[in-house]
């Protein structure tokens, strides 16, 4: 890279610094706290990845998305999953047009409601299989067959999706291979008990603030290719890639308790979230290089999903989040970390 374009990169990174801060402040006007969520959602954006936000109903998920849609001023779709929604449904369909002059007909391909750049996927979790499966192809290639013809999707292109937690009546588990499409599995806890005094005071007293757009489609895919260019040092990137080894029960650097504990770990996509994730925040808070703190605040939200818990682990229950804190503990930030020679 050249020193010219070093430096437009840098006054660039100082630029989404800026927009970063704004978004936040639009969507403070109609969503009351949850600033982990929001930064989290954002990474995933702009790593140009998908995000899966869990939580009970009622913590203003929905809202959430559809507020960041306005304030990126994106073309958005919400798709409410049901347990009996089509891959039709959801992707699009040809159907038989027939031309009022010749009478001929012709197959015609109708756009779903994928076809739009941030997408919510709401409570993705109540439909089954097979029409989850419909977003595998989107979510990875950012394009839909149909009818032995591709349809490439807009760009930028999210995906959104929110799930009620697994243990709640109606609910279907998801596929691990279109887990493992969701950069980072983001939780939405309760609000503090300030927060909630805050959103009850403000839905019943009056109405809600109007969310401004700060950024538009073309912005995004500029800062999704400066996130590519920032540079990370081998010791962030060893530190990643250790954590992800580490996870991995059988392993050689597998610590005890993963051994004890872990049914899977992440796999190389891991690896790869775990960077592109800490490239964007470091960005977004207007730095030009990630550090080891970047790669630990992402730990939770790109690793949850992507590490399973034995029987033994169910039984005591050790949860995926605990295994990630114990790793956060095990693997040492300061230590030299080598490429392997084999």
């Amino acid at each position: 890279m050249s020193e010219s374009q070093k430096g437009d990169d840098v006054a660039a990174v100082q630029k989404c610094e800026q927009a970063y801060n704004r978004i936040r402040d639009e969507l403070s006007k109609v969503i009351v706290g949850q600033e982990e969520v929001v930064e989290q959602v954002l990474v995933a954006m702009f790593a140009r990845g998908h995000a899966l936000l869990e939580g009970v109903p009622g913590l203003a998920k929905t809202l959430l998305v559809s507020s960041l849609a306005q304030a990126l001023h994106l073309s958005f779709k919400r798709i409410q999953f049901t347990p009996d929604l089509m891959p039709s449904d959801v992707t699009g369909t040809d159907v038989i047009q027939e031309d009022p002059e010749s009478g001929a007909r012709r197959y015609k391909f109708l756009q779903g409601p994928l076809f739009a750049n941030m997408i919510l996927a709401d409570e993705i979790n109540r439909t089954p299989p097979k029409t989850q499966a419909a977003m595998l192809e989107a979510m990875q290639e950012r394009q839909v067959s149909a009818g032995g013809t591709t349809h490439r999707l807009p760009a930028p292109f999210f995906v959104l999706a929110t799930q009620n937690p697994l243990e709640q009546e109606g609910t279907y588990p998801l596929p691990e291979a279109q887990l493992d499409r969701f950069l980072l599995h983001i939780q939405v806890d309760y609000p503090t008990g300030r927060d909630e005094w805050e959103i009850a005071r403000r839905v019943t007293g009056g109405a809600p603030g109007k969310v401004e757009a700060v950024m538009t489609g073309d912005e995004i895919i500029h800062v999704q290719d400066l996130i590519t260019r920032v540079p990370v040092s081998d010791q962030v990137l060893g530190y990643a890639w250790a954590l992800v080894r580490a996870s991995r029960p059988k392993a050689q650097e597998a610590p005890e308790f993963v051994n004890r504990w872990v049914a899977w770990g992440a796999g190389p996509r891991g690896v790869l979230t775990l960077v592109n994730a800490a490239k964007a925040r470091a960005v977004m808070y207007g730095r030009y290089h990630a550090t080891i703190g970047d790669v630990q605040a992402m730990a939770r939200p790109a690793l949850r999903h992507r590490i399973a818990g034995n029987y033994a682990a169910q039984s005591q229950n050790i949860t995926s989040e605990r295994i990630i804190e114990m790793l956060l503990e095990a693997i040492p930030a300061d230590k030299v970390y080598e490429r392997p020679a084999a």
